[in-house]
C-alpha cells in the first residue's frame, strides 16, 4: 500500500452528486421510508442465520449419510455468504437498522465468517469505498503476486493462466480469513493508525482477534470432534463449507470492479484524482443482473454497485428503487453508468479482463 493516500477533485462542475443526492433524499421523504433496512431484511436475515445454523445442529445431532452430510456443509458455505452480503454487510455500514446497538450486534455476525470487524471495516469501508480501484490504496485489487487484477500491477509469467486458475483460488477467501488474513491485515492497520470511527486500543482489538479466534475453533472444530463426529469428516465438512462461501463471495466482489468496462484511475504527479468521489464511484463501478430477483435477493443488494458505493448508508434493500434515479441524474450529467443486464455477462467480462491483465505487457 502506498503512504500517501490521493486527493479527489473537490470541483463538481457539473453538479452531479448535489443534483443526486437531492433526488434520493426527497424519494425518501416522499415515500415515508427509512434509509435503513425493513422487514424484508430482518426476514431475509432469519433466513440465512438458518441456513448456516440449522445444518450445523442436524450434523451434531443425527446419524445421516456421508453424502448428505456433505450437501449440509456446501448449504452452511451458502449461509455463510448469505450471512455476508445481506446482514454483515449492511450493518457494518450502518445501514441494517436505525438502532447503532442493533448494527452493532448483526455486524458482529463477521466473526461467524471467520473474519474480524475491526479488518473488514478498514479494508471494506475505508479503504475500498474511498479508494474504489485505485491500485496501492485499495486492498480488494491486492491479491499477492498470484493474481494480477490491474494494468499497473507488475506481471508474472504465470499470469497468463490466471483466467483459468483464478476462480479455484477464490474459495479460499474466507479460509483465509480464518487462518492468516486477519492477523496480517491488524498488524498492518493498528501500525498505521487506521480505523471506520474511533480507534480503539491495540490491546482490545488483539484481544478481540484472539477470543473470537478461539471460540470459531472451538464452535466449528472441537465441539463437532467432541460430539463424536470423526476429525477427517469435520475438517473436510470445514474446508468445503468455507469454500463454498468464499467462491461465491469472491466471485460476486469481482464483477463489480474488475471487469473490461471499470477503470483503474491514477492519481496525477501531485496525488490528485481528476474526478470527485461520486464521480469516481461511476468510472469504477459496475452492476449486474439489476432485474434478477434471485441474483438480487441473495447477493443482498450488491449486485446495484454503483448505488451501494456511493450511497453505503443506505440498506440495499433500497437499492433496486433508487437505481433508476441514479442513472437517469448520471445519464443526465453524460457520466457513466456501467451495467451488465445478466450475471452471466459480468462473469464473462471478468474473466475476459483476467485474460487481458494476464497477458504479457507491450514494451514502449
Amino acid at each position: 500500500m502506498n503512504i500517501n493516500p490521493p486527493v479527489f477533485s473537490k470541483t463538481d462542475s457539473l453538479k452531479f452528486f448535489r443534483t443526486l443526492n437531492k433526488r434520493v433524499n426527497e424519494y425518501f421523504k416522499e415515500n415515508n421510508i427509512k434509509k435503513t433496512g425493513n422487514w424484508k431484511l430482518h426476514l431475509k436475515a432469519f433466513v440465512m442465520f438458518s441456513a448456516l445454523l440449522a445444518p450445523y445442529f442436524i450434523l451434531l445431532t443425527l446419524n445421516i449419510p456421508v453424502w448428505a452430510q456433505l450437501l449440509l456443509t456446501i448449504v452452511m458455505g451458502v449461509g455463510m455468504a448469505g450471512i455476508g452480503m445481506n446482514v454483515m454487510h449492511d450493518a457494518n455500514h450502518g445501514s441494517y437498522s436505525s438502532k447503532t446497538w442493533l448494527n452493532k450486534i448483526m455486524g458482529s455476525s463477521m466473526y461467524l465468517l471467520a473474519g474480524n470487524v475491526y479488518n473488514w471495516q478498514v479494508q471494506h469501508n475505508v479503504l475500498h469505498h474511498t479508494y474504489t480501484n485505485i491500485h496501492g490504496h485499495d486492498e480488494d485489487l491486492d491479491a499477492g503476486r498470484i493474481i494480477r487484477f490491474t494494468h499497473t500491477a507488475q506481471w508474472r509469467r504465470f499470469h497468463k493462466f490466471q483466467h483459468y486458475y483464478s476462480v479455484f483460488l477464490y474459495g479460499l477467501l474466507t479460509f483465509n480469513w480464518a487462518i492468516t488474513t486477519d492477523i496480517k491485515q491488524m498488524r498492518r492497520y493498528i501500525k498505521k493508525g487506521l480505523s471506520y470511527g474511533e480507534f480503539r486500543s491495540p490491546v482490545k482489538q488483539w484481544t478481540v482477534l484472539v477470543i473470537t479466534k478461539l471460540l470459531y475453533a472451538l464452535v466449528w472444530l472441537v465441539v463437532p470432534m467432541l460430539l463424536g463426529i470423526t476429525w477427517w469428516k469435520v475438517l473436510i465438512g470445514f474446508f468445503v463449507m468455507h469454500y463454498t462461501a468464499g467462491l461465491i463471495l469472491s466471485i460476486v466482489f469481482q464483477l463489480a470492479h474488475v471487469v473490461e468496462e471499470t477503470a483503474n484511475p491514477l492519481p496525477d504527479e501531485n496525488g490528485e484524482m481528476a474526478n470527485t468521489w461520486a464521480i469516481h464511484q461511476l468510472y469504477t463501478t459496475a452492476n449486474f443482473a439489476p432485474k434478477n430477483r434471485i441474483v438480487n435477493w441473495f447477493t443482498g443488494g450488491l449486485n446495484h454497485q454503483i448505488e451501494h458505493h456511493i450511497f453505503p448508508h443506505i440498506s440495499h434493500v433500497h437499492y433496486s428503487k433508487i437505481a433508476e434515479i441514479v442513472k437517469q441524474t448520471a445519464r443526465e450529467h453524460n457520466l457513466p453508468y456501467h451495467e451488465f443486464k445478466t450475471m452471466r455477462e459480468a462473469v464473462a467480462a471478468h474473466f475476459r479482463h483476467l485474460k487481458e491483465l494476464g497477458m504479457k505487457p507491450a514494451i514502449n
